[in-house]
């Protein structure tokens, strides 16, 4: 039941959705363009497949054993991609048209849209460090320049694996990190499927260690069983708790919850703020990971300085991220909310499209400051 959950829950709009945009490519690029009955049939024929193509095959990947599903996926993903794209076209050209001409207009639309859809699925696969200086008013001078290294939403499974996760823990190590902070989605699957995919983080290396936090995704592949497993690779799954880092006499505190989403499962999960900083000592710098940026707003009432969160992707297509406002106080960057510095990453990997444009992905270098010496 646990791999049907998401479907029960999520189906009915991803169907509205994927119906609603192929229904808009076949009035705009077939319909209004004035073919012949014959091409008109076989194109609205081909709409109808692709359409439904996207439901059936993540059904299908649910109800056969993983290795047999993924190498469908991919190219289901690519295509809900690019008909999006082509559907954000469209919809520029109906506000901006350039031309009067249904079938000049299609053509420019289909050129654009399939010319972005080249461009993003190469954007995904280009990531990059991203620098980010943060002072905190708190912070020793002891832990003046501490390098925190955060990776988030890398969606190991469906379509990134193995190669992808050699090559970032490669980035990583490179920066000599002092502590690497995985702020979850990390995976698309279960630990009997992708287990040696995920194999790579058992080489990472930091001064501190390696942290991590669950996400949405992780409780659509049993997050029990992925805290578990974590920790035979040497990865520290915080759970509703602190931890205390220590430089020449001096702490700071990192702290992470559960993700929200945990609560729509039996599985002993849910986010606790209250119980991860309990006993703390307030005079301390305290971070926190937390998947979601909204739980920043707690974070303040908790006197958190630094909240470190992913989820939102951006938007992974760069007009979707202006949607994310609706639900999540910060899309991407350094904010301050209250008193609370917040970071959130555009994500690692990438969810559904393996595709990302104007939105790169990234391994975001975090250095902490201390405000004597900015």
């Amino acid at each position: 039941m646990g791999r049907l959950l998401p479907l029960v829950v999520y189906l009915p709009a991803g169907v509205a959705i994927v119906g609603g945009i192929h229904y808009y490519l076949w009035a705009r690029l077939v319909r209004d363009v004035g073919f012949g009955p014959t091409t008109a049939f076989g194109l609205k024929a081909l709409l109808v497949f692709l359409a439904a193509s996207v439901p059936l095959g993540v059904i299908a990947s649910r109800l056969v054993p993983y290795r047999w599903s993924v190498w469908w996926l991919e190219p289901i993903y690519l295509w809900l991609g690019t008909s999006m794209l082509l559907a954000m076209g469209l919809a520029v050209m109906e506000v901006l048209p350039i031309t009067t001409s249904r079938a000049s207009s299609a053509a420019v639309v289909l050129v654009m849209g399939l010319g972005a859809a080249a461009l993003a699925a190469h954007e995904a696969r280009r990531v990059r460090v991203e620098r980010v200086e943060i002072p905190l008013r708190k912070l020793p001078r002891e832990f003046d320049r501490l390098r925190l290294v955060q990776l988030s939403d890398l969606h190991i499974g469906q379509t990134l694996g193995r190669a992808f996760l050699e090559e970032v823990v490669s980035q990583v190590n490179a920066l000599a990190p002092d502590a690497v902070l995985i702020t979850g989605d990390l995976v698309d699957g279960r630990v009997a499927d992708i287990a040696a995919d995920i194999a790579p983080l058992a080489a990472l290396t930091s001064t501190y260690g390696t942290f991590f936090v669950t996400g949405n995704h992780e409780y659509h592949a049993d997050a029990p069983e992925w805290c578990e497993h974590l920790g035979k690779l040497g990865v520290r799954v915080l759970r509703n708790e602190h931890v205390a880092l220590e430089r020449a006499g001096q702490v700071l505190h990192l702290a992470g919850i559960d993700d929200y989403e945990a609560a729509h499962f039996d599985v002993g999960h849910g986010p606790d703020l209250a119980r991860a900083v309990e006993g703390r000592d307030r005079s301390k710098v305290l971070i926190l990971m937390a998947h979601q940026p909204k739980a920043v707003q707690e974070a303040v009432r908790h006197g958190v300085d630094l909240q470190l969160s992913g989820h939102t992707h951006g938007g992974q297509f760069w007009p979707l991220r202006w949607l994310l406002r609706a639900g999540q106080p910060v899309v991407d960057g350094l904010r301050r909310v209250g008193d609370t510095l917040v970071y959130v990453s555009r994500g690692t990997g990438h969810s559904g499209p393996p595709m990302r444009l104007g939105v790169p992905p990234e391994i975001t270098e975090l250095v902490l400051r201390s405000e004597d010496d900015v």
